[in-house]
């Protein structure tokens, strides 16, 4: 699972890159806005189908890094079905097995010890009877 979680790490990450990246293509081709009261004169603005080049090569790479974080989650164990987790079940039945079992031994020394002491009162009072 470690490697599972390695590769979405890793994909999350190029995924942060691609955000990363359009943002400075953006930044960088964005047609300058016109703002009263200051000329800013001698920028170059790229072609038309340059930006569109752009636009389509990181929709395209964002998308398929999301499909492939989708992917990887999908492929990460689920809880409910985890071996570790049915082992631990199973030891968690067992464990709870003893304790009946110890229970119910206690509850027979105790009942011995009762019967021990109250044998012993009992021949103590014959013995106390009798003298």
């Amino acid at each position: 699972m470690a490697d599972r979680l390695t590769q979405l790490q890793d994909t999350i990450n190029q995924q942060a890159d691609h955000f990363c990246n359009s943002i400075g293509i953006l930044q960088q081709y964005s047609t300058p806005s016109k703002f009263s009261g200051f000329d800013r004169s001698g920028s170059q603005t790229p072609s038309q189908q340059q930006q569109e080049d752009y636009a389509q090569l990181f929709a395209t790479l964002i998308a398929r890094c999301a499909k492939d974080i989708d992917v990887l989650i999908e492929s990460l164990p689920n809880d409910d079905s985890s071996t570790e987790l049915q082992e631990n079940k199973e030891a968690g039945e067992q464990l709870e097995e003893v304790v009946r079992r110890g229970e119910a031994l206690l509850q027979q020394i105790q009942d011995a010890l009762a019967d021990i002491a109250q044998s012993q009162l009992d021949m103590q009072r014959l013995a106390a009877a009798d003298s």
